[in-house]
């Protein structure tokens, strides 16, 4: 299927297409200029060996396979827009995101094109590979200097595989002096290894390059609306509808109701008291009951709710709905209020 016969439709029945009859090609997008600039930037580190990129359904190496796969939604502004009102950002959308992105995806691909993970010194530095996937709930040391920290959430942390990745995507970045960055760090120790094992590539053809089709791993054949309900499921603690139901309930003041206040509003003049009580009693970090306090404000903001007053069952009541989300993450890992 062409392009010009479906970036016309309609969101709904654009989403009742197949992700892989719309004819989706990596060539003449934006993002081909910026897949040469990371041939470029491994180029100008001496390394052969530039990793074949194609179109999945997200960003990922599969195991085993030296290749990238790029998310299908940054090969068309069409699927870009769908991608922005489903899900509310595009993952690699800027430039410099997707270069981020595209290092720490090289590195899984280097891993197994050189078959890395099997050199003892490897293990020791950054521990044991496998081929489980990356665990969908980790507890990150923000402070912690044995990690580099590149993409959000101190990803590095979150398994020996993704350690490595961030550690060799801050190497290649270009202009970038983490010699001097992670002065003092654990994490140097790291980078100085990684390094000496770079320079010992330079120049040499990988050892590994297994034959593979693409459509073998880039699940698309699935419809766009499969998809979207796949992704927004599993990506619940982080989507704002998930909180929507309970922050109508709490700011449930409508246009009748005389002198309401808006409930962003309120949980700004509020936020520190709030992060403080919340900490005292669960015992949690204020850093990550800072940032679930955020995301209830800004979604507060594009519900547009109000309150009726700024009184004592109000705040009794926002501080229970916080203490309950946070005392639920300590024990689940998640955001996720139990219903």
């Amino acid at each position: 299927m062409e392009a010009i016969d479906w970036a016309n439709l309609s969101d709904e029945e654009l989403l009742e297409k197949r992700i892989s009859q719309l004819g989706l090609k990596l060539d003449g997008t934006e993002v081909q200029p910026l897949i040469q600039q990371l041939h470029d930037e491994l180029s100008q580190k001496g390394l052969v060996f530039h990793p074949p990129c194609h179109i999945g359904d997200e960003w990922f190496v599969p195991v085993g396979i030296p290749a990238i796969f790029i998310p299908f939604f940054l090969a068309h502004d069409r699927l870009r827009k769908l991608e922005r009102k489903m899900m509310l950002e595009v993952e690699g959308e800027t430039p410099e995101w997707f270069m981020r992105l595209m290092r720490h995806e090289a590195a899984h691909a280097y891993a197994y094109a050189y078959q890395l993970y099997k050199k003892k010194k490897w293990q020791r530095t950054f521990g044991l590979s496998s081929t489980d996937e990356t665990p969908e709930f980790y507890r990150p040391r923000p402070y912690s200097r044995s990690y580099v920290v590149h993409l959000d959430d101190w990803y590095a942390q979150s398994h020996p595989d993704e350690d490595f990745a961030e550690t060799f995507a801050v190497w290649l970045t270009p202009g970038f002096d983490w010699r001097e960055r992670y002065r003092g760090w654990k994490a140097l120790q790291k980078l100085a290894y990684l390094d000496e094992l770079m320079r010992s590539l330079a120049g040499k053809p990988p050892v590994h390059q297994p034959e593979y089709r693409p459509a073998d791993h880039d699940c698309l054949n699935i419809k766009l609306k499969t998809y979207y309900a796949r992704k927004r499921k599993f990506y619940e603690d982080s989507y704002p509808d998930f909180y929507d139901n309970d922050l109508k309930e709490l700011f449930a003041a409508g246009p009748d109701v005389a002198g309401r206040l808006k409930a962003s509003a309120f949980l700004r003049a509020h936020r520190r008291r709030l992060m403080n009580s919340v900490c005292q009693w669960t015992n949690e970090k204020k850093y990550r009951v800072n940032k679930l306090l955020a995301r209830l404000i800004d979604r507060c903001d594009q519900l547009d709710l109000h309150i009726k007053s700024d009184d004592a069952q109000q705040n009794l009541q926002v501080s229970a709905y916080i203490t309950t989300l946070v005392m639920n993450y300590l024990f689940t890992g998640k955001f996720k209020r139990t219903k």
